[in-house]
């Protein structure tokens, strides 16, 4: 499982190709003070809200370690299917996926995106 970045949203080794990579958020991210992360909702040990509906697991941690915000309360957890999650990430419905996604060389050049790291 991969998080995948839109660049130039954020930096973590994910850039769209042939570009520079940033390490400061694109300036309309801080006007709305929080990172929209992509999740599997009901993964158990990955993303599944606890009692209170606050999600817990690898993959929503994931999430507030990426929100460079200095807040890690500072994400909101946007649950979308394996059928849109690309054009989620890409239209900037979300800035970051951390979910159950393949990485290939393919899919990187299909989609003109780079995958930033495997966390599991």
């Amino acid at each position: 499982m991969a998080p995948m970045l839109r660049a130039p949203w954020w930096h973590s080794g994910g850039t769209r190709h042939g570009e520079a990579a940033s390490t400061q958020p694109a300036s309309d991210t801080p006007a709305r003070s929080q990172l929209i992360c992509d999740i599997t909702v009901n993964a158990r040990g990955f993303a599944l809200p606890d009692a209170r509906g606050v999600f817990r697991g690898l993959d929503a941690d994931a999430c507030r370690a990426a929100a460079i915000l200095g807040d890690a309360s500072k994400v909101r957890f946007v649950p979308t299917t394996t059928q849109v999650r690309f054009t989620a990430l890409q239209s900037g419905e979300v800035d970051m996926l951390a979910r159950n996604t393949t990485w290939t060389l393919g899919r990187e050049k299909q989609l003109g995106l780079a995958f930033a790291s495997i966390i599991f």
